[in-house]
């Protein structure tokens, strides 16, 4: 039994408990096979982000897969990223795929919503894009701190959006294959970014 089994834990929390059988998680929650626990809770308002000195925060432009931005939020959880700022298009942050995917880093990563160009345009960080066209991003030398901006499969990067961008990193392809995956692309680039950096505690 859950309860049973995290006992301690639980007890030192303001939590209300309700215990529910399994047929009554199955129902109520959104997995095939649920035996262990659900939480209701509150979701975060829409409050404005933006990175700070020597911060690094993701720019997510129409990315529409819950999955990916699901796994995009538990990537930028591993290489410590701590902010998304989302164009109003993107996946809503609290859509269920988005949060089974996330695996729990949902709770420790913000989301922004906002339209995307005047949000550049305020900002005096630099701002790199994901670009076929692109520097290779094995040699590039990223700053302390700035935005990745990540577009759609489908479309890429916007004209207007693009427009802003202070530079353009690209994955070096090595077969045959026509793009990657939004989410693939992003955690490589994470990785290039903090080889590049010292590792803070």
């Amino acid at each position: 039994m859950f309860l049973e089994e995290h006992a301690d834990i639980l007890s030192q929390k303001p939590l209300q408990l309700q215990e529910a059988s399994p047929t009554e998680l199955d129902a109520l929650g959104t997995l095939q096979t649920n035996h262990t626990a659900l939480a209701v809770v509150e979701m975060q308002p829409n409050l404005p982000l933006q990175a700070g000195p020597g911060e690094w925060a993701l720019l997510l432009e129409e990315v529409g897969d819950p999955g990916n931005l699901g796994t995009i939020i538990r990537i930028a959880d591993w290489y410590g990223i701590r902010k998304l700022i989302c164009s109003p298009g993107t996946v809503d942050f609290y859509n269920p795929k988005v949060v089974t995917s996330s695996k729990g880093s949902f709770t420790r990563v913000q989301a922004y919503y906002t339209e995307l160009l005047p949000f550049l345009e305020q900002q005096r960080l630099p701002v790199y894009g994901a670009d076929l066209q692109g520097e290779p991003v094995h040699s590039f030398a990223f700053p302390e701190g700035g935005y990745l901006l990540m577009g759609s499969e489908a479309h890429g990067i916007s004209p207007l959006v693009a427009a802003k961008l202070s530079g353009r990193l690209t994955i070096p392809a090595y077969g045959q294959a026509e793009s990657l995956n939004v989410a693939i692309a992003t955690a490589i680039i994470c990785d290039n970014l903090r080889r590049s950096q010292p590792i803070r505690p």
